[in-house]
């Protein structure tokens, strides 16, 4: 059995939406177990509250675990989510990832299967560099980059067709990701549980 993590930011609730779906596609596709983690906000909390979405999102995902780096090093696949920031990762999700070091320098991160997705305001929005900007720290890591790819028809709808990461459009609207977009990440999710328990069984036999 594997272990899945996770691990996203999401303001107003669109990451959130397309996490909480990558979570339950990969507990049917045989996870141990999943653990649905959110990453601790930066913002004042007076930016927060000058945002009616982003106060709310706050509040209604208030008891969503905060993630660690046990929780890391326990998962078999990490699943990373985030908003783009001019084309790049969130800032709350890099700075838990700028955490990990010591598990890096520990060899603990080697061999884990991670994918990650991310939504956009706009449709040229920075989602391919945001998700490849991701993959230099799983670089580093040693890990396994487990991408959607056109493995599956969903990935060809034209609301998708990221290789890199499942990704949604929001035009600025909270709790707005289409049922295709949520259709790409749970195959990303099954994908990544697939090739770890794979990954796994191959090693065992090593």
């Amino acid at each position: 059995m594997t272990n899945v993590a996770v691990i996203y930011y999401s303001s107003t609730g669109n990451v959130h939406t397309m996490a909480k779906a990558a979570a339950e596609s990969a507990g049917k596709a045989g996870a141990a177990e999943v653990r649905l983690l959110k990453v601790a906000e930066l913002a004042p909390a007076a930016v927060v509250e000058g945002n009616p979405a982003w106060a709310a999102h706050a509040a209604a995902t208030a008891d969503v675990p905060e993630a660690t780096l046990a929780d890391l090093e326990w998962a078999d696949v990490v699943l990373f989510g985030t908003p783009t920031r001019y084309g790049l990762p969130a800032a709350q999700l890099k700075q838990f990832i700028d955490t990990t070091g010591g598990l890096w320098f520990q060899g603990k991160l080697v061999n884990k299967v991670v994918s990650s997705f991310t939504s956009t305001s706009t449709a040229h929005g920075g989602q391919e560099s945001t998700l490849l900007a991701l993959n230099n720290t799983f670089y580093h890591w040693g890990s396994i980059i487990v991408a959607p790819g056109f493995a599956d028809p969903v990935q060809f709808d034209p609301a998708n067709g990221n290789p890199y990461g499942a990704s949604s459009v929001s035009g600025n609207n909270p709790n707005n990701v289409a049922d295709v977009n949520v259709a790409s990440v749970e195959f990303q999710a099954r994908r990544a549980v697939e090739i770890a328990a794979a990954l796994k069984r191959g090693l065992a036999t090593v």
